[in-house]
């Protein structure tokens, strides 16, 4: 191979390495650019009424920031006053935070604990077994954790 050629196969090689960095660059670029969907998980244990408006302004702060995210408040120990009908000083807030994609869910063990009846609940709510173990099992899988109240 004469060296005129050496020189010209060296340089389609580089412009060829060049163009594949340039697009692979470009689809990384491309890609970060996509909406993340953010998932929280929010715990409320306290009976503080005080604590349920402001976590109520917390969601919705949250979903006026990421219309998208899926967003779930679990209640347990006193704060399932949040979710009990005759307790609750927020229920058109959570109706209308229901509205918005918030899933909330009662503590099935507080609800025995506390001799309180599912139909004690508000129709919004969805129930778990245990409050703890789905917020760890939320955890592991990559939700974001708030501890709700002060």
């Amino acid at each position: 191979m004469n060296r005129f050629m050496y020189h010209f196969v060296g340089a389609v090689i580089a412009l060829m390495a060049v163009a594949v960095f340039s697009f692979s660059n470009a689809l990384h670029t491309e890609g970060s650019r996509k909406k993340k969907t953010h998932r929280i998980v929010f715990q409320i244990t306290t009976p503080d009424t005080s604590a349920y408006r402001a976590l109520t302004r917390q969601l919705n702060n949250v979903l006026d920031h990421w219309p998208d995210a899926r967003v779930e408040v679990v209640a347990h120990n006193k704060g399932i006053h949040l979710l009990v009908k005759d307790k609750t000083n927020v229920p058109a807030e959570l109706s209308a935070l229901k509205k918005r994609g918030v899933d909330f869910y009662a503590c099935e063990f507080t609800l025995k604990q506390m001799n309180l009846a599912k139909a004690d609940i508000i129709a919004e709510s969805g129930y778990v077994e245990r409050g703890i173990v789905h917020i760890v099992e939320r955890q592991e899988e990559g939700w974001a954790y708030i501890k709700a109240g002060f």
